[in-house]
């Protein structure tokens, strides 16, 4: 019979990521209350551990952040340096992983099965931790164990910027102690529900009988109850490239100003496809989405040879817009996202000088990457600006 080998994951994740990577931007932030999500309309996006000690957390809208900590310092974000920190960490594990995946930009696991053979799993997750620590000077925390959800909560245990391993067997003992809003899963509504049954801790819901928790939880209690003892059959997935781009604007005040709509339209597409060009890649579809101010979220794609030139892609973007915009109704968010990507060169209309243009755009993004992604743009772009003042906050996605 075929001994089935002990699984080994890691979990890492990149501690309070945004912030982080601001502190390292702007060291002077460094032991301050800071949350990102600057927009007084938007959320917070990530906090300092300084910030969290007055009650912010993530998702809480940025409002209520300064009432909580009125010294707080709000920062809109940089989402081109999370990037650009992403793939630096991404690319490190990649020269090293025999098998990740990449659950979020700050969120990493590793399969480490059967890999005991050839080394001792825990330094060497202790060493490529340190690597990171070393090249990009970003704080990150693991937890390694039998499983996927085991060694996620054993990273949040280890925070800030440590290591825990649970040894197999130990799943339950280590679970036992921890708050039942530990698991992963378990919301604030599923929390109260649980807390009226008793249940405090992931050690009291092993009191409980699986049919008691299916009668309160549906399958869900089925599900908590054998997550109480550690079980979790979730696999690590291998990491593949993301195939989209996008960037999207929650207005400060909700919009009508078509103009201004169709300047923004412009600014964002020229900001993707700028993004694009640096990846090397092409995209061979282009989306816009747009949000009034009671959350209808609408959006419409279509495909097009595949392209990363402003000139091919804003066009496009114009038509969809104008497809899908209810005329005179507010808008809140707007958003464009260029999705089938592709490193391969394809020339898809044998009349474009395709190298002159290439030549061009090149121009182009070496003065932004000079002098700032803002400081060259479209004339369209550029009255946008003038009309609204400062560019809105912006979010990817």
């Amino acid at each position: 019979m075929k001994t089935i080998p002990q699984r080994i994951i890691a979990h890492f994740d990149l501690d309070s990521f945004f912030v982080s990577v601001e502190v390292l931007n702007d060291p002077s932030l460094k032991g301050k209350a800071v949350f990102v999500g600057g927009s007084e309309r938007g959320v917070v996006a990530a906090c300092s551990y300084e910030a969290r000690k007055f009650g912010i957390h993530s998702g809480m809208p940025s409002k209520k952040a300064l009432q909580l900590c009125p010294h707080a310092i709000a920062i809109k974000g940089t989402y081109s340096e999370y990037g650009r920190y992403s793939r630096w960490v991404t690319n490190i594990i990649a020269s090293k992983a025999p098998l990740f995946e990449k659950a979020s930009v700050d969120e990493f696991y590793i399969d480490l099965t059967g890999m005991d053979k050839f080394f001792n799993p825990l330094q060497w997750t202790i060493d490529l931790r340190q690597q990171i620590i070393d090249e990009t000077n970003l704080p990150i925390s693991f937890g390694m164990g039998s499983n996927k959800m085991i060694a996620k909560i054993a990273t949040d245990e280890a925070k800030p910027n440590g290591y825990l391993q649970v040894p197999a067997g130990k799943e339950k003992e280590f679970l036992a102690p921890l708050p039942v809003n530990k698991i992963p899963g378990v919301g604030e509504h599923t929390y109260e529900v649980l807390k009226a049954m008793g249940i405090w801790t992931i050690g009291d819901i092993g009191l409980k009988t699986k049919d008691e928790l299916e009668d309160r939880l549906g399958k869900w209690g089925a599900d908590l109850w054998n997550k109480s003892f550690g079980r979790h059959s979730g696999v690590v997935t291998q990491y593949h490239e993301a195939k989209s781009v996008s960037s999207e604007n929650t207005f400060n005040e909700n919009k009508t100003d078509i103009h201004f709509l169709m300047s923004e339209v412009v600014r964002l597409s020229e900001k993707i496809a700028f993004e694009l060009r640096q990846d090397g890649k092409l995209a061979g579809c282009i989306a816009v989405k747009i949000r009034y101010p009671d959350f209808e979220t609408t959006s419409r794609q279509t495909s097009v040879p595949f392209t990363c030139a402003d000139d091919e892609i804003i066009p496009v973007a114009k038509d969809l817009f104008h497809k899908l915009y209810k005329k005179g109704k507010p808008v809140r968010l707007l958003g464009v996202r260029l999705s089938e990507l592709t490193n391969v060169a394809i020339q898809t209309n044998l009349f474009d000088n395709l190298e002159r243009k290439n030549d061009l755009y090149k121009a182009i993004d070496d003065v932004k990457n000079r002098f700032g992604k803002y400081k060259l743009r479209r004339a369209s772009a550029s009255q946008a600006v003038r009309r609204s003042g400062p560019l809105p906050p912006e979010s990817e996605g």
